[in-house]
């Protein structure tokens, strides 16, 4: 069976978007990253900015309970069609599988996170794959590509954190939860060589695979 979508999982900071670039230009595939958050947007009557807010974080204190005051105060006395569709976390979970299984109808594709490893866990034509790196070298990424290094090392240190609470509080599951992962690489060989392992995988590794 031949592999009609790779999904990138990856550590924050350490390459996975411009590796899933890479990957899609040389296999010639679509790609689904930010055309995924653009999805989840259209799915949720949001906007792409709203969605990169919540997207994979739990809902912070002071908006849960807005909410919930939003909720119980207005809610109730409105006329259905006309309640409330607040963008939060559960909401993002709920259409997340929807927006990855658009991506892979409209053919072969490169899916970057947005729950597309847990989503597609059981096709047999997805090839899924977790991209790694050291602390160091995410914080060097990030601050050569212009991100102050205060901000940086915060990112590096609390994003992930976040994305594990998400995924076990919506998800009912563990991230990264390497076992679902066909191949794991450290992105500090550099992201051309990456890219083009990944590529060399999609191409050959489909006439020998029976099972995923």
């Amino acid at each position: 069976m031949e592999i009609r979508a790779i999904t990138i999982e990856r550590e924050f900071g350490c390459g996975g978007s411009q590796i899933a670039a890479k990957l899609a230009e040389l296999l010639g595939w679509t790609l689904w990253d930010q055309e995924l958050t653009q999805e989840i947007a259209r799915l949720t009557n949001s906007t792409p900015q709203a969605v990169d807010q919540r997207e994979w974080k739990n809902d912070p204190a002071v908006y849960r309970v807005f909410k919930s005051f939003l909720r119980g105060a207005f809610e109730g006395s409105l006329p259905p069609t006309e309640r409330l569709e607040l963008l939060d976390a559960r909401r993002i979970a709920a259409v997340s599988v929807s927006a990855v299984n658009h991506a892979l109808s409209g053919g072969p594709c490169v899916i970057v996170g947005r729950g597309s490893q847990y989503f597609l866990r059981n096709r047999k034509d997805v090839f899924r794959v977790f991209l790694y790196a050291s602390r160091t070298s995410k914080i060097h990424r990030l601050i050569t590509a212009g991100i102050p290094e205060k901000k940086a090392i915060a990112d590096v240190d609390t994003i992930d954190k976040d994305r594990a609470a998400f995924v076990k509080k919506y998800l009912k599951l563990n991230w990264p939860e390497l076992h679902l992962y066909n191949v794991m690489f450290n992105t500090e060989i550099g992201d051309s060589c990456v890219s083009e392992m990944l590529a060399y995988c999609a191409q050959q590794i489909p006439s020998q695979q029976t099972t995923v």
